[in-house]
């Protein structure tokens, strides 16, 4: 298998990685089970507000898994990931719950730079001025 087809490879994996956790995520919030309630009272967000949540965290996770929009996708679940550790941070919570978040936004852009030539070219790697970074070949979808 050659560098690209292997880039795209590890790429959908970590995006359906995060794609699936994702979805199990919000699927607490999108049937407003008890443990969703909890868990959102004990950051002070009332109860009437996880349905909507789950609703924000599940349109940002499918368009982030379909290539069309997945750049789009991804920018939306980082301002989404991005609010939820704010939140862990107004009420002091641990860094468990903040690092969760944080990790999923690297994971969710790391799938797409691997898998999408085009985030590569605009988010390359640097390298030391000695250095010549590895060549990437495009791929067709």
């Amino acid at each position: 298998m050659d560098r690209a087809r292997l880039m795209a490879l590890g790429g959908w994996i970590l995006t359906l990685g995060v794609t699936a956790f994702m979805l199990l995520d919000v699927s607490y919030d999108l049937r407003e089970l008890k443990i969703a309630v909890e868990a959102n009272a004990a950051i002070d967000t009332p109860a009437d507000v996880v349905l909507p949540i789950g609703i924000v965290g599940l349109a940002c996770t499918l368009l982030y898994v379909f290539p069309r929009t997945a750049t789009l996708g991804a920018i939306l679940l980082t301002g989404f990931l991005g609010g939820a550790v704010v939140t862990h941070l107004r009420v002091h919570d641990s860094l468990h719950d903040m690092g969760e978040n944080v990790l999923i936004g690297v994971f969710a852009w790391s799938g797409l730079w691997l898998r999408d030539a085009r985030i590569r070219r605009i988010m390359p790697i640097r390298f030391d001025a000695g250095e010549r970074p590895p060549r990437t070949e495009h791929v067709e979808r």
